[in-house]
């Protein structure tokens, strides 16, 4: 047992219960409270008090107030200095040096010699000025006695009084005493009030230029959010940077560091500003210190933007208007304009508006495109928002896999020929013969164009979004060679390499929407073959180099600083169909957001201007196909069709059941079978789409046909 644990044994009146204890606990009683020293006491009531935020906000009002004044002085001394010598000058001077403007400097310097020769001027004249103003005075006091006795004269002889000779002269003399007995009385006072006049004065001089730290600075000045940009704000943010050669030759500069800067001009939702960074300066340097650049500016990071422009040793920086990028930018033209068409070759598909707040228009023509990005940041709207743009064009041909499968292109039923949708291995077995077929019909125009350069073919626009989930489609053929990868075997790879190789002659086009670029899901070869390329936000800058290559991302570019869920649709885009500043290799567009609802209205209006498109919607491997039913489908609303068309449509709704043993025999005898054949139509073989109605209204009531094989 424990020391404080006792046993107690029961009394002799109280039964006995054996191999029971009885304990008790003793718990001690504390110890009395030892008092607290007085010293303790006040050091913990001191630290309270210090901490306390209204003490806080006391030191930071009294260290404010007095570096106004202290400052304050410091300005209008500074003021006075430049105001009484050329040191002024030869900042300028000095600045256009370090920006290397020689004729601005030498301007300067003339500028400098004026002052220099004026200076001397008035120096050379106050030698002669004591004996001159002695003169002026002697003469002055003398005309002006001369005067006040005349006028007494006069008054003597209007009074008959001789002693109104002096009454004026007297006067003057009693109003100069008067005079000095006002200045004794007010003298003792203003000796008293004007030094705290003075400190008045500069206190507010310091005050208008909140000259104090920033922790001493009241919240809303301290904060800074939202203020204009002036050419003083860029220079001392550039100058705080960190970046010592900057930051020297800014300090020798003095306030003539604004000669670093260009106009400032008003760019959409911002301001943009040329700067020319001095000798020993890089532009990647500042580049890379974006953010820092930015809070020095009080904006955030995704604000400010910097670009290289054509000129030697100069950075572009657009800042933003604090939160003018987190506003819509309004709905699109395709919605807003219901008579709105496109033109392949001359038109731009109304993408969005670019950073400035122009319109951002985008040209397809013949260029290969390539739109990457996170997942759900707007990659499929960005790039639908130009296909359903297109498809107002009734000349152009869509061919479309969709390997997400989830209906965000099924508005193109009616409008696409080719519509394939879902994201399993089959999908992508049937979105690589799309391809490869797309592959053929481009070597078949090229032969044409061989015998005949002057023919023209309907442009072809072969669409795979989710793209990379085809290349990373682990399903091989038949024929031993792999659907996905990025090797010379992959099937998909090869199939979209030979579209960029040659497709654009013969406006066969190759578009990809893509996750997050790798060497595995987005292999080098195919990303070079992009002629837009654009990128939503991505997570670092290899992934922004692979996605825009490296001379994007070296001028400026960077969808990796763009923000996760807050900038969607905001892409990068690098190409030369949209219009950019000079010397820019790429631009921030904020893309149009198209909904369903409005993109399936646009796409109805699409298939108005076209004449009954049939969309060949791709089912899955191996089910058993009903052929007559099949030929009835891939007619559509076609009174009739040619034969090779026919069986062209077959392939492509199903490859496998279609394949090269579907000939025109093959098709010949079907139609046989139920009673009707292909007839001649100008010396061409054609089926008729009431002849293959009319086959299926009487064919067995059980419902049988013959099915591919």
């Amino acid at each position: 047992m424990g020391d404080n644990v006792i046993p107690l044994h029961k009394s002799p009146e109280e039964p006995e219960e054996s191999g029971k204890v009885t304990t008790l606990t003793v718990v001690p009683e504390p110890a009395p409270a030892r008092p607290v020293p007085l010293w303790v006491r006040s050091g913990r009531a001191v630290k309270r008090a210090v901490r306390h935020e209204s003490t806080k906000a006391t030191a930071r009002a009294v260290v404010r107030h007095s570096l106004y004044t202290v400052n304050g002085g410091r300005i209008v001394a500074r003021r006075t200095w430049d105001g009484r010598t050329g040191s002024r000058y030869e900042r300028y001077m000095r600045a256009a040096e370090a920006a290397g403007n020689m004729e601005l400097a030498a301007e300067w310097e003339e500028r400098l010699q004026r002052f220099r020769d004026a200076r001397h001027r008035r120096r050379m004249d106050l030698l002669h000025s004591p004996l001159d103003v002695a003169k002026g005075t002697a003469v002055g006091a003398g005309m002006s006695v001369g005067v006040l006795v005349a006028l007494g004269i006069v008054m003597a002889l209007n009074t008959h009084k001789v002693g109104d000779v002096i009454t004026p002269l007297s006067a003057t003399i009693e109003f100069i005493g008067a005079l000095i007995y006002i200045v004794q009385i007010v003298w003792g006072p203003a000796i008293t009030i004007g030094p705290f006049l003075a400190l008045l004065a500069l206190w507010s001089v310091g005050r208008k230029q909140h000259a104090a730290p920033q922790w001493a600075l009241p919240a809303n000045v301290r904060s800074g959010e939202g203020e204009p940009i002036t050419p003083s704000i860029v220079v001392k943010a550039l100058r705080d940077l960190g970046i010592a050669p900057l930051k020297n030759a800014i300090k020798e500069m003095g306030d003539a560091g604004a000669s670093m800067l260009g106009p400032i001009r008003i760019a959409g939702c911002g301001v943009e500003v040329d700067v020319t960074l001095p000798s020993g300066v890089a532009t990647n340097e500042v580049q890379a210190r974006r953010r820092k650049l930015a809070e020095n500016l009080t904006r955030h990071e995704h604000e400010v933007f910097i670009m290289i422009p054509q000129a030697a040793r100069t950075v572009r920086l657009w800042i933003a208007d604090s939160g003018a990028l987190d506003e819509p930018i309004g709905p699109s033209p395709l919605v807003t304009d219901q008579t709105m068409t496109a033109n392949y070759k001359t038109g731009k598909a109304p993408w969005g508006r670019n950073l400035r707040g122009d319109a951002a228009e985008l040209s397809v023509y013949q260029r290969h495109m390539l739109v990457t990005g996170r997942s759900n940041q707007g990659k499929t709207a960005s790039l639908r928002s130009v296909a359903l743009w297109l498809a107002l064009d009734r000349t152009v041909q869509f061919w479309i896999a969709d390997l997400k499968g989830v209906g965000d292109w099924s508005m193109f039923d009616g409008v696409a020929q080719v519509l394939i949708e879902g994201p399993s291995d089959d999908h992508v077995i049937q979105a690589t013969e799309m391809v490869e077929d797309a592959v053929e019909e481009m070597n078949r125009r090229i032969e044409v164009r061989r015998t005949d350069p002057t023919a023209v073919f309907p442009p072809l626009i072969v669409l795979v979004d989710e793209a990379q989930v085809a290349f990373m489609c682990p399903v091989v053929g038949e024929d031993k060679r792999p659907y996905g990868g990025a090797k010379a075997t992959s099937r998909y790879f090869m199939a979209v390499r030979k579209i960029h190789n040659q497709g654009r002659a013969v406006d066969v086009l190759m578009w990809q929407g893509t996750q997050d670029p790798t060497d595995q899901n987005l292999p080098k070869l195919v990303r070079e073959g992009a002629h837009t390329r654009a990128s939503l936000v991505l997570g670092t800058e290899t992934q922004s180099r692979m996605a825009l290559g490296d001379k994007a991302v070296d001028d400026g570019a960077a969808p990796h600083l763009l923000r996760q869920g807050l900038d969607k649709g905001t892409l990068v885009v690098a190409s030369d169909g949209i219009e950019m500043p000079a010397g820019q290799s790429s631009i921030t567009v904020r893309t149009h957001f198209i909904g369903d609802e409005p993109a399936a209205e646009i796409a109805e209006r699409a298939k108005a201007l076209r004449d009954g498109v049939t969309t060949l919607r791709v089912v899955e491997q191996g089910e058993e196909r009903d052929a007559l039913a099949d030929v009835a489908t891939v007619i559509g609303d076609a009174s009739r069709l040619r034969t090779n068309e026919v069986l062209k449509r077959l392939h492509a709704l199903d490859p496998k059941a279609y394949g090269d043993q579907w000939t025109n025999d093959r098709l010949k005898a079907l139609l046989e079978e139920h009673g009707e054949e292909p007839k001649k139509s100008h010396g061409v073989m054609v089926v008729h789409r009431d002849h293959v109605l009319r086959a299926l209204a009487n064919r067995d009531t059980d419902g049988s046909a013959s099915a591919a094989e």
